[in-house]
């Protein structure tokens, strides 16, 4: 059924290969996957947007948009009149997608699309006569500026030959017909939509969440006999937070692969993963740019704890700021070589100029800090932007949040920099406190000294706010800059300006 709405929509736009782009603002559902499907069928760049007013500004003033694939739950949309807002649905007016009616203290924006259903049943089913091979143009998620558009250029293949993750999924990952892959994280995101397309074309079925939810996660794993999933280290800690007779009710034993990136995964996480799902889990690295890419697995990782692997796509240059080469075990930028630029960000030349090394066009880094030991292995640090400079002294905070996250009053963490007269910086933790635990000074102090036993004086935090949750995406990474503000103001912090 999915296979003939998929030949359906490439055969009402057509076989292109012609830089067109395809913009939709998918929700997790069978129409966001048929619409990626098509875009990688009939060569095009698939724009996926999140659902917020920056990013449709983005997308509706930035680039040419041959189409517009939205699907919104409700005809009429009530949004208040502030700055930007109105130029936004004016933006879609010209693409003929409504009408626009003042209200007394809000815009009334009515949607005015064809039925997609009844066009598209105009089409035949029958496969295009010529197939190029699309490309997703994503855009980041904006947890340390403004996000970024990130095109990749087209393969000018055929799609006969397979999607381009086909391969990883099939070497590292053993996917095939049989397996069933669970998606947790929204597919406005890069690895959920690259993964879940691919399971489908290789002929696995896929079960998304529409949010992730640790227990409701636990109980797709069993309901579904999932046998490969994808995560990011929030939802494992989540998980692990579980009651442990809750988390021991559950059959997992058709499941076979746990993939996790995203963010680097603190050790002792990991480790009681391991203890908990078995020898399963698979690490990468890499971003949406497809600059490079890292694998570990299981075996490799239990012998190189901490390691997010060795590279598989590209060749690991470590350097400092002038970007001078760095021996192993020393930290630094992390570049991966290419034979040629892999992106650059959309209308953006500058930006794209900065992600390059100073003398190596062909050599890109997407801002984090690591090493790598005498055997290859890459361990990341933290991301540059992130480090705080403290007294001239650099401190990474993800070494900080990896000890906090797993105290048992602890439910998410982050640790920041913020203004302080005589260093410059200092060291602040912001606490999503676990359930039913009192935030207030007794905590605080209990927290502070447990960092003093676990960490060098200086990276210790020299205080401890509370929230009662940390401002996270639906895929689990934080916007540090948000919390950053807070502290900081718009404009006077290197998160802001990044």
């Amino acid at each position: 059924m999915l296979g003939r709405r998929w030949q359906h929509r490439a055969q009402l736009r057509g076989g292109r290969d012609d830089g067109s782009r395809l913009a939709g603002a998918p929700g997790d559902d069978a129409d966001c996957g048929a619409d990626s499907l098509v875009g990688e069928r009939i060569g095009v760049d698939g724009l996926r947007v999140r659902q917020t007013d920056a990013l449709l500004r983005i997308e509706l003033r930035d680039g040419r948009l041959v189409q517009a694939v939205l699907r919104p739950d409700k005809p009429f949309i009530a949004i208040p009149e502030r700055a930007g807002v109105g130029s936004v649905l004016r933006d879609y007016l010209r693409l003929g997608c409504g009408h626009l009616m003042t209200g007394r203290d809000h815009l009334l924006f009515k949607w005015g699309f064809e039925s997609y259903e009844e066009v598209v049943a105009d089409h035949p089913a029958d496969p295009l006569d010529e197939e190029p091979l699309g490309e997703f143009m994503l855009y980041s998620s904006g947890t340390t500026g403004r996000p970024k558009g990130i095109a990749r250029p087209l393969s000018r293949h055929s799609v006969s030959r397979g999607l381009t993750l086909n391969a990883v999924l099939k070497g590292l990952f053993r996917v095939d017909a049989s397996s069933v892959y669970l998606s947790p994280a929204p597919l406005y995101h890069s690895a959920p939509i690259g993964f879940c397309t691919a399971v489908q074309s290789l002929g696995g079925t896929v079960v998304m969440m529409e949010r992730f939810d640790a227990l409701e996660a636990l109980q797709a794993l069993e309901k579904y006999s999932i046998t490969h999933s994808q995560w990011v280290p929030t939802m494992f800690t989540r998980m692990l937070k579980l009651p442990e007779e809750e988390r021991a009710r559950f059959d997992l034993s058709h499941h076979r692969v746990a993939i996790h990136a995203a963010a680097p995964c603190p050790r002792k996480v990991k480790e009681e993963m391991f203890q908990w799902w078995g020898p399963i889990l698979h690490e990468y690295y890499g971003g949406t740019e497809l600059n490079g890419l890292t694998y570990v697995g299981p075996e490799e990782w239990l012998a190189h704890p901490g390691t997010v692997g060795r590279a598989v796509m590209g060749t690991i240059h470590i350097c400092d700021e002038d970007g001078a080469e760095l021996p192993a075990g020393a930290a630094g930028i992390v570049y991966f070589e290419r034979d040629q630029t892999p992106f650059q960000y959309h209308k953006d030349l500058e930006k794209t100029r900065s992600a390059q090394h100073p003398r190596h066009r062909t050599w890109t880094a997407l801002g984090d800090v690591g090493y790598v030991d005498e055997e290859g292995y890459l361990y990341l640090t933290d991301r540059a932007s992130f480090m705080i400079i403290s007294g001239g002294v650099n401190i990474y905070p993800q070494e900080i949040e990896n000890e906090l996250i797993v105290h048992p009053k602890v439910e998410d963490v982050a640790v920041i920099g913020v203004p302080n007269p005589e260093f410059g910086e200092e060291v602040k933790a912001i606490v999503q406190p676990a359930a039913g635990v009192s935030a207030d000074a007794t905590l605080a102090e209990e927290l502070i000294a447990y960092a003093r036993e676990r960490l060098a004086a200086y990276k210790c935090p020299r205080s401890i706010d509370f929230a009662e949750e940390l401002p996270r995406l639906p895929s689990g990474k934080l916007y540090k800059r948000l919390l950053k503000d807070r502290y900081w103001g718009r404009g006077n912090s290197k998160i802001v300006r990044d």
